[in-house]
């Protein structure tokens, strides 16, 4: 009878690294924009693939646990859009800072916090990032602002954060998101004037993901003629989102100013776990993207395509992916949570201690910073 003989790969069988074509951004009001092509190390790539494929499982155990009721109130997922925050994040550093919206799981990860302590947020545990107080959309770490549940409101704050890193003298600078829904938004066009007037170091970055809470951003928005400099860029790619982002950084930290970006991407989610995202777009669509877009599968094809990895090694990655997140989950359900004497708790930061009013007005509470 015949043998078959499967032989492993060495590490040294692979490529250390690889070139490749990128897609053009659109630009507005730029002489040049973002390089056209990408080098990818081996290494890099394995990092893009695991840190997308986390944030999409973990996204995924999420929606499980909210179906399950484990976690309550607004919950807004991010699959779909992974590669946004991973190549905003490996093209900054980690003295940068970053504000968004309430969809914000993705960025949390990628800043550095562990899925463990996302989910026990969301469960609203005591092991939770911010102890199970700030739930989906407040979830904060070093040099990260969180989410913000009032449309655009963040947009300000981020051009405030410019600022601070300007009157510092500190050469950083704030990654500014907000969502197409929120491109209307007066607050913002006032912030683009502010930080253009005052040259703060500031990038703005729109997640265009199509769609806003139920309608199509093509029928409500038209975009405008900004004051700041603006390109598109695909926001389905890692490597398109990396060398964008680096463009808009080096603009920053030269001293011309604010520039605006917008990513094109798309959720697979509704707009939150209330909206079951199938009255304004067609299953078909979601799964049509899905099968030619989606980012972890393009960085999956490269990588293997230019020998940066094999299959089986990308799998023993999603194993290993799996079980963390059960891991987590499991902590995440299973953690107390946070007594009710910390509910005055982290009110403000480096204070002495002052008495908060508790559930009625006999009930006093201690916050502690």
């Amino acid at each position: 009878a015949s043998r078959v003989v499967v032989a492993s790969r060495n590490y040294g069988d692979f490529a250390n690294e690889a070139t490749f074509e990128i897609k053009k951004c659109d630009l507005h009001r730029l002489e040049e924009g973002p390089s056209t092509t990408a080098v990818m190390t081996r290494e890099e790539g394995l990092h893009y693939y695991k840190t997308m494929q986390t944030i999409r499982r973990m996204e995924l155990k999420s929606d499980q646990l909210y179906k399950q009721k484990i976690i309550r109130g607004f919950c807004h997922l991010y699959d779909g859009q992974e590669a946004c925050c991973v190549g905003l994040e490996v093209a900054i550093k980690p003295t940068d800072h970053v504000i968004t919206a309430y969809r914000v799981h993705g960025f949390t990860y990628a800043r550095g916090v562990p899925v463990r302590e996302i989910l026990a947020e969301l469960t609203g545990r005591k092991g939770g990032c911010v102890k199970g107080k700030g739930g989906s959309m407040h979830m904060y770490t070093k040099n990260f602002y969180g989410g913000n549940g009032i449309v655009g409101a963040q947009v300000p704050l981020g051009a405030g954060i410019a600022l601070a890193c300007k009157y510092f003298g500190k050469n950083e600078v704030c990654l500014t998101l907000y969502g197409d829904g929120a491109a209307n938004q007066g607050q913002i066009f006032e912030t683009y004037n502010m930080a253009a007037l005052w040259k703060l170091p500031c990038v703005f970055i729109c997640e265009n993901n199509r769609y806003g809470m139920g309608t199509s951003f093509g029928g409500w928005h038209f975009w405008p003629q900004l004051v700041v400099s603006v390109y598109q860029v695909d926001g389905m790619d890692v490597l398109c989102v990396r060398e964008a982002t680096k463009f808009a950084v080096e603009y920053c930290r030269a001293g011309k100013g604010p520039i605006l970006m917008e990513l094109q991407t798309y959720r697979y989610h509704g707009h939150s776990m209330s909206d079951p995202g199938i009255s304004y777009r067609t299953r078909e669509e979601i799964q049509e993207v899905r099968s030619k877009s989606d980012p972890i599968t393009l960085l999956k094809d490269r990588m293997v395509n230019n020998n940066l990895a094999s299959i089986e090694e990308l799998k023993e990655i999603d194993v290993a992916v799996r079980k963390e997140i059960e891991e987590a989950a499991q902590f995440a359900t299973t953690d107390p949570e946070p007594p009710l004497e910390e509910l005055g708790n982290h009110i403000y930061f480096n204070e002495p201690p002052f008495e908060v009013r508790g559930p009625n007005q006999w009930i006093r509470y201690k916050s502690v910073s």
